[in-house]
């Protein structure tokens, strides 16, 4: 977008936001306030939701109309209706990024829960759930003092395709059923929706009626909404500037295949399961088309996979359209290719400004409006802002108490245990003996500093604390330098003073990695090794110590450590990324043995020489014939310096099989006539198409699970279950995970557990066609070095 276009959008927003600020109070206007406003038809909370909404649309100008379609959405004082703003954000925690919410009124903080990438390394759906939940506590409380909306644009489920991308760390890793599982709960978590995702809310405050509202007329199809989350960016949109290439022109090129087997399932999952009530559209083009105007991507949600929410773009991605991407000569074409293709309201002030002379051309028509306020009334009646006096709902009562609680920072504190990963271990180095550690020195630029311990969109945290000051609480002794004055270390000014200060103390720690200034949003990064002289500093602290040295990795990008990972100087790694407000604590809690870590790594570890691949090149399979290695554990062929999931503990565990089928017939499954009509041929194996199977819940299975703890430490461990498919075609993946759980172990004792599986999703694959298949043949379950052959037959 221009310069001038940009800069007229952050002073609305800047407006807006001072207004906001100055208006936090713990009595908001609401609409439908007694005694004017509160005949309406829209405020009758008997009727229906659409009929609600309909009616209020009925009752607009087109005018009033037009200024809904911005995330600074304006107020209708002869409907006593104020102005909403629809930006608010809560990737880990409740952010200031988003001009719905401020820091400035009664609340001053919110709970910093670590970035995602962090939280997903826990592979925990209960812990996913539960920050979800406590993060949806704070969101209701803060709207209830005027200082947050009730629309949050999270989570971010992109797949974290490329380790250069500068907002990896804001995803749950690179891994599509990890990522669908995480946006899954979340969503129920923080929407305080139906089933599971109600049993937080509903613990706290009450029965059922908490979520459903004062309407009877609402079942448990999860209609109402305590917050409403976001799935973002729809869809392929993991390159922010990355040498001539922008996310604001980039072009992804996705093939059907890559696209129904990668980029689609987070979403997909997130509408299905989540009951996601948004959708964000994303700046990039899809195959030409820019994300935002692209009906049929934006239609497949509502027609396919039952969507009931709103569509925003991102922030200035209809300007994109006609500005960056030439995708039209005319800012009013721009217009009416996004509304007409399903998006609802532009973040942004393009449609405010162009909508009305897109109308007089001819090119939009009023109804095309009025179908994305429908949606957008929708939700917001879903949420109960035309239900009257907020403060007199289910949750009207909560405030600044609920934030910042005992509860929700041990919450905090429990994900950065979980989430960190032990890496490297050598000679069992850790945990060490707090009692028999007289002095300790702590190296590097981010070891006392808490701006970035959170990573990218961040609010004000409750209580952060730095590692060093998280560490300095188990010894008597400890001293800090920082070696670096900067993570970009591009000078070896402070290394004299950093290799004195190791050499005086017993035991060293360096942190060296990544924070904001490398990655973050608009920014990729060109090279996976530590940045500046970082890896001097560590290699020459290394060889000046006496005993070897502790490394700390901060950051969500992938490193290349590979020279730490061979010096023998250097005895334990650990990767802690953007661990949140209470990381210092946890990596302490961690290195001196008051947690046994079990964290394990939610993507792959790429050497230095991935930085030859081009980040632009879409394509997840590898293409030995230009050179291609492919992207992710599924389908890399080249090097790793650290696997996808990945990480030790200061335990060793063994598995057994308990029990598993050894085939499975699909006998009288099929939709077809004949078992002719249904099977097809591809290098001399058969498969079938997925749909052609009758009863998909027929074939599911438990497979049982044993796990032995074998060592003398208690701890979680992270269980995770493999299937290999018959390579029926060039891009089958040589293995791709079916199932995780997280389960408690006890010292030298067994702990068993069931995984369901279902043979129609976990064990089909993708054809290049994009249709998912089920190879027939012998299926392979891995669980750890452990094998298991599942063969598929008919009859």
């Amino acid at each position: 977008m221009s310069l001038q276009h940009r800069s007229i959008f952050f002073l609305l927003q800047l407006f807006t936001l001072l207004i906001s600020i100055s208006s936090s109070n713990p009595n908001p206007q609401f609409p439908c306030q007694p005694p004017r406003f509160n005949f309406y038809p829209f405020c009758d909370t008997s009727l229906s939701i659409t009929d609600r909404a309909q009616s209020l649309i009925s009752l607009l100008t087109l005018q009033e109309k037009i200024l809904q379609l911005s995330n600074n959405a304006s107020g209708i004082p002869r409907l006593g209706i104020p102005p909403y703003q629809w930006w608010s954000e809560s990737l880990h925690g409740i952010a200031s990024n988003g001009f719905g919410v401020s820091f400035k009124g009664i609340v001053k903080a919110a709970t910093s829960f670590p970035q995602v990438l962090v939280t997903a390394a826990s592979f925990n759906r209960t812990l996913w759930f539960k920050i979800g939940s406590a993060i949806g506590i704070e969101a209701k409380a803060m709207y209830n003092v005027g200082q947050a909306g009730l629309t949050f644009w999270a989570p971010n489920i992109n797949i974290f395709r490329d380790p250069r991308w500068g907002r990896g760390q804001e995803t749950p890793g690179e891994d599509p059923m990890v990522v669908s599982a995480y946006a899954i709960e979340f969503v129920k978590g923080f929407q305080g929706g139906s089933l599971r995702g109600s049993e937080e809310f509903v613990d706290r405050f009450g029965g059922k009626r908490a979520l459903r509202g004062d309407n009877d007329d609402l079942d448990e199809s999860g209609d109402r909404l305590v917050n409403s989350a976001c799935c973002k960016h729809f869809i392929a949109y993991d390159l922010d500037k990355w040498e001539n290439f922008s996310r604001y022109s980039f072009n992804a090129v996705v093939t059907k295949q890559d696209m129904e087997d990668t980029y689609e399932p987070p979403f997909r999952s997130c509408i299905q399961q989540g009951k996601a009530s948004c959708l964000m559209c994303s700046y990039n083009a899809v195959n030409g088309v820019p994300a935002c105007a692209r009906g049929d991507l934006l239609q497949k949600p509502r027609n396919e996979w039952g969507f009931k929410g709103y569509i925003t773009s991102d922030c200035d991605a209809v300007a994109t359209v006609q500005e960056y991407q030439n995708y039209t000569k005319k800012v009013e074409d721009a217009v009416a290719y996004v509304l007409k293709a399903g998006m609802d309201i532009n973040c942004g002030s393009y449609l405010v400004r162009h909508t009305q002379t897109t109308i007089e051309e001819g090119k939009l028509q009023e109804k095309d409006i009025d179908r994305a306020l429908v949606n957008l009334f929708s939700v917001q009646l879903r949420l109960g802002l035309f239900d009257g006096d907020p403060g007199k709902g289910q949750f009207g009562k909560l405030g600044p108490e609920e934030i910042c609680t005992s509860e929700h920072k041990m919450l905090a504190l429990e994900a950065a245990r979980q989430g960190i990963v032990l890496l490297k271990n050598k000679k069992k180095f850790l945990p060490l003996n707090r009692n028999v550690v007289s002095s300790l020195a702590i190296i590097g630029p981010m070891a006392n500093n808490i701006s970035n311990m959170g990573g990218g969109h961040t609010g004000v945290p409750c209580e952060p604390k730095s590692f060093f000051e998280g560490l300095r609480g188990y010894v008597n002794q400890a001293s800090y330098a920082s070696g670096c004055s900067d993570v970009p270390c591009d000078s070896d000014a402070g290394f004299n003073e950093a290799i004195l200060t190791a050499k005086k103390a017993d035991f060293v720690i360096v942190i060296a990695g990544l924070d904001l200034s490398q990655e973050t949003e608009d920014h990729d990064r060109i090279s996976l090794l530590l940045p500046g002289k970082q890896m001097v500093l560590v290699s020459s602290i290394a060889a000046a110590t006496e005993r070897p040295i502790i490394l700390v990795l901060t950051g969500g990008g992938p490193l290349d450590v590979s020279f730490a990972e061979g010096d023998p100087n250097i005895a334990s790694i650990l990767w802690v990324g953007y661990p949140g407000e209470a990381g210092g604590r946890a990596l302490a809690e961690v290195i001196f043995g008051d947690f046994n870590p079990g964290g394990r790594l939610p993507m792959t570890w790429y050497p230095e020489s991935f930085t030859k691949v081009p980040m632009n090149d879409m394509n997840m399979r590898a293409d030995p014939f230009r050179g291609y290695p492919g992207r992710t554990y599924r389908f890399y062929t080249g090097n790793r310096v650290y696997g996808f999931g990945q990480g030790l503990s200061y335990t060793n565990f063994t598995y057994k099989f308990l029990s598993a089928p050894r085939k499975l017939s699909l006998l009288r499954s099929f939709t077809g006539t004949s078992r002719k009509n249904v099977l097809h041929k591809n290098q001399g194996l058969d498969y079938i198409h997925v749909d052609e199977v009758a009863s998909c819940d027929s074939l599911r299975f438990y497979v049982r699970i044993s796990v032995t703890n074998v060592g003398d430490i208690d701890g979680s461990h992270v269980i995770m279950l493999f299937s290999g498919a018959p390579k029926i075609f060039e891009g089958t993946p040589k293995r791709q995970l079916i199932a995780f759980d997280r389960v408690h172990t006890s010292s030298s004792r067994p702990t068993e557990t069931r995984i369901l599986v279902d043979p129609c999703n976990h064990l089909s694959i993708v054809d290049e066609h994009g249709k998912r298949i089920f190879p027939l043949g012998d299926h392979v379950l891995t669980l750890g070095h452990l094998e298991h052959s599942v063969s598929i037959e008919t009859y």
